[in-house]
């Protein structure tokens, strides 16, 4: 898509800047969207291209010619390898790689999850999100359901808001674990002192963690998480509360700490369960541990054992 504009500026608008003008010519569009179209050469004003200081002074005639920002872009269908554990005409469920980002967004416009749903099932374009209706991080593997209908989705959403669907991660995680199962009930919210962060924060939204070690090593764990609630983050930070970060994680432990053979947080979807919104089966599915996650414990092991 783009956009081919030509409009006259008006007199009263005489001394002030270009982008300030165009800013009010073009309410639809944001006045940083247009300081780009400027910058980019796609305004000409006269038939001369202009900078955003460039002074009106009525009269001037104002072409432009830009594509459209990839966020207001229709999302495109593309062909990608899909791991798809289960599909029928209502949901999907999807073992989703690690590096894989879920939706298009800043800096990953194209060769997304939503992307390869919309050319695997193209009535999914009907749907919102594509029918996503809870999303993984791009580093975390594991299991995902797809609702391929928009009625399967409110059913499928109201059943994650009234904690009915079951989802069990396996993380890595630093440290000894003492006890060795718990619950971490604490509210999470956007970190005040780095917006890229979440954080346990007094005004957060309520969040339940419940963990249980798998295999103890030497100096991090194997531990089966299942989450009661589904906050953005959610194991990383409550791991992260108590002591014990993900392997892996250079959002929360900093990359001068990431473990130097594991190149992502140490997350893996094990587990995920629902009861069907058309059959009222209760359905459950398990992905097999990945081939880095399972190289990581065998490191983990063979140090045990030196």
């Amino acid at each position: 898509m783009s956009y081919n504009f030509i409009l006259s500026i008006p007199t009263e608008h005489g001394g002030r800047r270009l982008d300030q003008s165009l800013a009010e010519l073009l309410p639809d569009h944001s006045r940083n969207r247009i300081q780009q179209w400027i910058d980019q050469g796609g305004v000409l004003l006269d038939g001369v291209p202009a900078t955003r200081k460039t002074k009106v002074w009525g009269g001037e005639e104002v072409e432009i010619g830009v594509e459209a920002h990839p966020s207001e872009q229709p999302y495109q269908a593309e062909a990608m390898a899909l791991d798809i554990v289960y599909e029928d005409d209502s949901v999907m469920v999807i073992n989703k790689p690690a590096g894989l980002v879920v939706h298009p967004g800043a800096g990953n416009w194209t060769g997304t999850l939503l992307n390869a749903l919309l050319y695997h099932a193209p009535a999914l374009a009907d749907v919102p999100r594509a029918g996503i209706v809870h999303r993984l991080d791009k580093d975390t593997s594991g299991l995902m359901v797809v609702a391929k209908t928009l009625e399967a989705q409110t059913a499928l959403v109201r059943a994650l808001q009234a904690r009915q669907v079951k989802r069990v991660y396996w993380a890595v995680a630093q440290g000894l674990f003492a006890p060795p199962e718990g619950e971490i009930d604490a509210p999470i919210g956007r970190n005040p002192r780095n917006r890229v962060r979440m954080a346990v924060v007094e005004n957060g939204k309520p969040a339940q963690t419940h963990y249980r070690v798998l295999r103890q090593y030497r100096n991090a764990a194997w531990v089966e998480c299942h989450l009661r609630t589904g906050r953005t983050h959610q194991i990383r930070v409550h791991l992260t509360h108590i002591g014990h970060p993900l392997l892996g994680d250079a959002v929360y432990i900093g990359k001068k700490a990431r473990h130097t053979a594991f190149h992502r947080q140490a997350l893996h979807a094990y587990k995920l369960g629902f009861v069907h919104p058309f059959s009222a089966e209760h359905m459950e599915w398990k992905a097999p541990m990945p081939a880095d996650f399972q190289g990581l414990l065998n490191e983990l092991e063979a140090g045990d054992d030196a």
